[in-house]
């Protein structure tokens, strides 16, 4: 498969909720990323619509991605992780595309702000871009060029402060 692989997307139903467990315990080494998006489904930061899934021509689960509630101060936001996909799926453009999947859907709802703590490399190609020039920052010690935040309007202004994450992400 290539980039030019027609993904489906779609947001997430009850009945992804067993593939989406199973692709986060494939894409990573624990089963951290897994239980995190359980308990993030009965926090109050879950959004409806914004845990986002992209499948393969036959309706099987290959990528998630999940938006949930944070803050940037007192700025309401929305925080990208987990972002995954199958180990024999990755590089193929089903990560990108739940991941545009899932920025567009927040759009659609007003969300404005989005931060991710993730790969330097990848998150760029959404817009993302280092955190710490908009005077964003974490409570722990994470690299520099790791935090990234993103404005959904490109005419506004990300806010400065502290990122405050949903209790379920223990930060």
């Amino acid at each position: 498969m290539t980039d030019a692989t027609p993904w489906i997307t779609r947001a997430e139903t009850p009945a992804d909720v067993r593939a989406v467990r199973e692709v986060n315990l494939a894409a990573f080494e624990t089963a951290a990323e897994a239980d995190l998006v359980d308990a993030l489904r009965t926090d109050p930061a879950w959004i409806d619509g914004l845990s986002v899934v992209s499948t393969d021509g036959d309706g099987r689960v290959i990528g998630h991605a999940l938006l949930t509630r944070c803050h940037i101060g007192d700025t309401p936001a929305v925080c990208l992780a987990p972002v995954a996909v199958r180990p024999d799926h990755q590089r193929t453009g089903a990560g990108s595309a739940a991941v545009r999947a899932v920025l567009r859907a927040a759009g659609e709802r007003g969300e404005r702000f989005v931060t991710v703590l993730g790969h330097p490399d990848y998150y760029p190609r959404f817009g993302f871009t280092r955190a710490s020039a908009h005077g964003i920052r974490l409570t722990v010690d994470v690299p520099d060029e790791a935090l990234m935040a993103l404005a959904l309007d490109p005419t506004a202004a990300l806010p400065g402060g502290t990122v405050r994450y949903a209790a379920p992400f223990g930060i």
